[in-house]
């Protein structure tokens, strides 16, 4: 089964070990999203952030963490049972991996961690060379006390065979991502990137599921708020004037291809304030 994924490698046309490297993990996270499927996880959770934009809508910045939801809150949630499941999985690409459960129970974001060296060992790839304990490492989160309100899809996938995942509709994953960039308590250009896609793809946040995730964590906790597009234009262009963009953009830079570069020459405050208008007119 290995052999798919070096068909798999191939049909990215990687030009240097970076590029190479990126194109690994993103394969193995595909791979591993198929064996959580065989484990029945999306029974209980839902796939959204930044990888399910790439892998289920073509968003082109690459994104190094699995994030999830439970479609229903459960803070006892535990992440070794399909851990054991998704190792195995994994074994039977070939793959010999690790999974540390870094569950803390009294976290809402509960965590784990996908270690994997095995794919570099058998295909032999340029940025693993000289490196021999140098291993892929894959960050899975999930909140176990989602806010309420959101909306989910599913989706047919076909790597590295069929499956199907259980995801936040795009309008849900655009409010939490409003709720990070307005709520994180630090810079990331990421959030900054992925807000510019969904506007440009025409989405509008779910307002109530927003609501609710104010409500739930962040500088508007317990306060009440009604989230309409006023009071998010007005939060939008209060946060976008204290933006460093120089430090968002070197943030997401890592993250794009050369051309994609090219358009964070375009970031400042007057470049999203006008987001923010199309934002508004949706």
């Amino acid at each position: 089964m290995i052999e798919i994924i070096q068909k798999q490698l191939e049909s990215y046309n990687t030009s240097n070990p970076v590029e190479e490297e990126q194109a690994t993990k993103e394969i193995l996270q595909e791979v591993a999203l198929y064996s959580l499927w065989r484990a029945k996880f999306f029974d209980v959770a839902a796939f959204q952030g930044g990888t399910s934009l790439r892998i289920l809508h073509g968003l082109l910045r690459f994104s190094e963490d699995l994030d999830f939801i439970l479609k229903a809150p459960n803070p006892k949630f535990k992440w070794q049972p399909y851990l054991d499941k998704l190792l195995k999985g994994l074994e039977e690409f070939g793959l010999q991996s690790e999974a540390l459960d870094k569950n803390r129970m009294d976290q809402r974001v509960k965590k784990a961690l996908l270690k994997d060296n095995s794919v570099s060992n058998q295909l032999d790839l340029n940025f693993y060379r000289g490196q021999p304990n140098q291993k892929l490492k894959i960050k899975l989160e999930i909140d176990v006390n989602p806010p309420a309100e959101s909306s989910f899809s599913y989706t047919y996938l076909d790597f590295p065979l069929d499956f199907e995942v259980c995801h936040q509709d795009l309008s849900s994953n655009f409010a939490l991502k409003i709720h990070a960039l307005l709520c994180r308590p630090y810079l990331k250009g990421r959030d900054w990137y992925d807000f510019n896609w969904y506007v440009k793809q025409g989405v509008s946040p779910n307002l109530s599921h927003l609501q609710a995730a104010l409500y739930q964590h962040g500088p508007w906790e317990g306060e009440s708020i009604n989230v309409d597009i006023k009071w998010l234009s007005t939060a939008l262009l209060n946060k976008i004037s204290t933006i460093n963009w120089d430090e968002a953009k070197t943030d997401v830079t890592r993250f794009l291809n050369i051309a994609e570069q090219e358009s964070l020459k375009l970031w400042s405050e007057r470049f999203f304030n006008q987001k923010v208008e199309n934002l508004k007119t949706k």
